[in-house]
């Protein structure tokens, strides 16, 4: 006859529908990491008491040592390098690109042993950078923020990066430009291992207004210039990444592959804009962000947004906004 203990029924054993590791670098964004991690925290748990429920999640470390943030913050990991196979997601939080660093052999063995173990391997802000620089994007599309597109290209030669999407998710690489993204690249793995609704409530207690998929496009662009024609984007990421030195339509349609009349026949039908009047919408609008800053004077902005000099950019300036530079800067919501 069994013993009575051994009769008992045995707790079940929690099992995690998503575990996710952290890997710092030295001066990551903390905005970026700290979306994503907030997410996995309002799923894991009714409301947001925060008990690790449904998902689980450790910042991982060789050594325990505290790691910086861009911001000067510290982060304690809470965990040491382990199995990389206890978790689904190994996610690579990037920083500052003059700081981003190779990472120690003992962080490349792990990513690389959750690699062939078929773990899932995520890189946030520079964090693409990172997995590059340690061959584990061999063949995988990766996306990075706009801003960071040109530093891509001079540093991995003859790889072209996604820079008009919020994340990519290429397999079990998936990449995204950081800040805000990271939570709707997050969400989107809540949505996958949790739930709609779990990933639904995340965001909404974040005051984020809705789940984004990664084709998302990035913002950076005037309202105005909201599409979804992949041609369109892609011509316009470019024309945000040449601001300085613009480049003349048929120079875009060559780099895009396809001749100026398709292009242009493509920005009608989905902006209603020429793809020039589309540039210089661009370009007006960095320049007004430009002009809110004191310290920069007229003829930086004209430089850093592809006019001639000064009388270019007034000229095109007034044109557009019905006033001059120096007048848009002196409006009281525009001083600093």
């Amino acid at each position: 006859m069994p013993s009575l203990s051994s009769s008992r029924a045995r707790p079940a054993v929690s099992v995690k529908k998503l575990r996710v590791g952290f890997i710092l670098a030295h001066q990551f964004t903390l905005s970026a990491f700290a979306n994503f991690v907030d997410v996995l925290r309002l799923a894991a748990d009714e409301g947001d008491r925060s008990r690790p429920i449904n998902c689980e999640w450790h910042v991982l470390s060789k050594d325990m040592t505290p790691i910086r943030s861009s911001s000067g913050l510290h982060i304690h990991p809470d965990a040491r390098l382990g199995r990389s196979n206890d978790y689904d997601y190994i996610v690579v939080v990037g920083g500052l690109l003059d700081e981003v660093s190779p990472i120690s052999a003992e962080y490349i063995r792990f990513l690389q042993e959750a690699a062939n173990a078929k773990v899932g391997l995520v890189g946030i802000c520079t964090g693409a950078f990172i997995l590059h620089r340690a061959g584990l994007m061999e063949d995988y599309q990766c996306c990075v923020s706009w801003f960071h597109h040109e530093d891509f290209l001079e540093q991995f030669d003859g790889l072209t990066p996604i820079s008009d999407q919020i994340f990519v998710v290429d397999r079990n690489r998936l990449t995204c430009s950081g800040g805000v993204s990271s939570a709707h690249l997050a969400a989107f793995l809540v949505d996958r291992h949790v739930g709609s609704a779990a990933a639904q409530k995340s965001l909404h207690i974040m005051i984020i207004d809705a789940l984004h998929q990664g084709e998302a496009p990035q913002p950076g662009l005037p309202l105005e210039l909201t599409t979804k024609d992949p041609l369109v984007r892609k011509a316009l990421v470019r024309m945000q990444h040449t601001l300085h030195t613009p480049q003349s339509v048929q120079q875009i349609a060559d780099g895009l592959g396809v001749s100026r009349r398709k292009l242009e026949r493509h920005f009608a039908n989905s902006l209603d804009l020429s793809p020039l009047a589309a540039a210089t919408r661009i370009r007006i609008a960095q320049a007004k962000l430009l002009l809110r800053e004191p310290d920069t004077s007229l003829t930086e902005v004209a430089a850093q947004t592809g006019f001639c000099d000064t009388s270019h950019l007034l000229r095109v300036f007034r044109k557009h906004e019905g006033m001059t530079p120096s007048v848009f800067r002196n409006m009281p919501e525009n001083r600093q």
